[in-house]
């Protein structure tokens, strides 16, 4: 089927919905060719830290953030720096016919907001913008997250002509109403969602740990709700899926609820560059069964706004199967 899984998400023209995720498995070029090769739609290369940024601009201020950082923060400083990573956009750009994508993570609108420039130079075809921070202090309603959120994507927005994608975390009250803003400031696409090392505790040796790093399928679930309930409520939005995210079928679901593209990691990390083929050949084979020629026929085909009973994606359903359990 010729042309079957062409897809657009955020301004990009994709041959398929399957992104790679930024990660470890696409900071090289060589990496980045190899996904290519074996069927990739995009790749996000791996993010670059606000405070790599920074501490570049600023230099007086490395020993004091040295003091203040983890292990994992400092770790990334010393292995991608910023001519680095410019350049490491460039090589993919050179090796890589789908569109590069690079990351940023960050949570407050800073100087490093300025360097988007040189990344648009280096050739990036879009840049994601991975926005995080717990909120542990006092309500501070000007500076909370979700501001900042803005703030970032707006200011951004003014500076590049490439679009800008967002990529958000499930820590929100209000997830359809920051995508509906996410999307007034500039975003060109929104993601649903990052997913973050979670803490684990030793308790034999009494320490914090960081816990399992991959995702696991049962992740799936809060995905595909929000998935479903945003495009539903925001049909113009732009959407990508991301967390949970293991197989073909897991691809077609996401689809089914509105998504765009989707963005994987830990199955590639698990089963190498060959599940990317094995995938397409699985969603080809039940889009041929389905009789579906393309993904637009199926895009949102269960969303809020499409299915018989939007309380499957709400609170009706737990009280209908769990209210009456013993």
């Amino acid at each position: 089927m010729e042309n079957s899984f062409e897809t657009r998400f955020a301004g990009l023209s994709l041959k398929n919905p399957i992104i790679i995720a930024s990660s470890g498995l696409t900071n090289t070029a060589e990496k980045n060719k190899d996904l290519e090769k074996a069927g990739a739609g995009a790749i996000i290369l791996r993010s670059l830290y606000e405070e790599q940024i920074e501490i570049q601009t600023n230099p007086e201020q490395l020993a004091l953030s040295h003091r203040k950082m983890n292990d994992f923060i400092w770790d990334s400083l010393k292995c991608a720096q910023i001519a680095d990573y410019l350049k490491l956009i460039q090589e993919s750009k050179n090796q890589c016919r789908i569109p590069v994508i690079a990351s940023i993570n960050c949570y407050r609108e800073d100087t490093w907001i300025d360097f988007v420039r040189q990344i648009e130079m280096a050739g990036a075809d879009a840049i994601e913008l991975n926005i995080f921070a717990l909120d542990i202090g006092k309500s501070d309603a000007e500076n909370s997250l979700e501001n900042n959120s803005l703030r970032i994507t707006k200011r951004v927005k003014e500076l590049v002509r490439i679009p800008v994608i967002v990529k958000i975390s499930k820590y929100f009250s209000h997830t359809v109403d920051l995508a509906e803003k996410l999307q007034s400031a500039g975003a060109d696409g929104i993601v649903l969602f990052s997913r973050f090392y979670q803490p684990d505790i030793d308790i034999h040796k009494l320490q914090a740990n960081s816990g399992y790093v991959f995702s696991s399928q049962t992740d799936i679930g809060e995905t595909l709700r929000w998935a479903a309930i945003v495009t539903g409520k925001l049909p113009e939005i732009s959407l990508a899926s991301c967390t949970g995210i293991h197989d073909w079928e897991d691809i077609v679901k996401c689809i089914l609820c509105g998504a765009s593209a989707v963005e994987i990691c830990s199955t590639v990390y698990q089963h190498g560059n060959e599940i990317i083929p094995a995938m397409l050949r699985s969603m080809e084979e039940w889009m041929s069964s389905m009789h579906f020629d393309t993904i637009r026929e199926f895009k949102g085909k269960l969303n809020f706004a499409h299915i018989e009973d939007p309380s499957l994606y709400e609170r009706g359903q737990f009280i209908k199967y769990f209210s009456n359990r013993d």
